[in-house]
């Protein structure tokens, strides 16, 4: 929903929550969340910690 032309912060909120409402909710995700991050291996004691 484009609001650009709304100058009124309250306005423009009430628009885009009901906006919101109307809008068909997401759907569920194919893979939990965090899953495609890299996974790093921990290091032995007394080697700097990886990044």
């Amino acid at each position: 929903m484009n609001t650009k032309k709304i100058q009124d912060r309250a306005e423009r909120k009430k628009l885009k929550r009901a906006a919101r409402k109307k809008r068909a909710p997401k759907p569920k995700r194919d893979y939990p969340r965090g899953s495609k991050k890299p996974k790093l291996k921990k290091k032995g004691p007394g080697a700097p910690p990886r990044r």
